[in-house]
C-alpha cells in the first residue's frame, strides 16, 4: 500500500497547481483544508493531498499572483486563510488545463499502440 500511495502522491505534483485553480475558480474562496477535502471527494479518495504538499503550493500559487488570500472564519468559527484565483490565475489555469489534455492525449497515444 505505501508503494501505490507514493506513486500517487508522485503523479500528483505534476498536476497540484492545476487542481487548486480549478477547485477555486469552480468552487469560489475556499480554505487550505476544504481545498483537500472537496479534491479528495471528488477522486474517491485517491488522490490524497498532504499538509506539506498543499499549503507550499497555496503559498507559492499566492506570491506568483494567481491567487489571493485573506481571513476569514470557517464553518465551525475558527480563523481560517481563504483563498481566491485571481485574473493571472485563470490564465494560468486555461493554458494548465490545455497542456494536460495534451499530455494526456499523447498518453493515451502512446498506451493504445504500443
Amino acid at each position: 500500500m505505501g508503494v501505490a500511495r507514493k506513486h500517487s502522491n508522485d503523479r500528483l505534483q505534476g498536476t497540484l497547481d492545476l487542481l487548486v485553480l480549478k477547485t477555486l475558480a469552480s468552487r469560489g474562496p475556499m480554505h487550505g483544508y476544504g481545498i483537500t477535502q472537496h479534491i479528495e471527494r471528488l477522486s474517491n479518495e485517491t488522490l490524497r493531498l498532504e499538509e506539506g504538499s498543499l499549503y507550499p503550493a497555496l503559498h507559492r500559487l499566492t506570491h506568483a499572483g494567481s491567487l489571493q488570500s485573506e481571513w476569514g472564519a470557517s464553518e465551525n468559527n475558527r480563523r481560517a486563510r481563504y483563498y481566491s484565483i485571481t485574473a493571472a490565475g485563470r490564465k494560468q489555469l486555461a493554458q494548465e488545463e490545455a497542456s494536460w489534455g495534451q499530455l494526456t492525449e499523447a498518453v493515451a497515444r502512446v498506451l493504445r499502440h504500443a
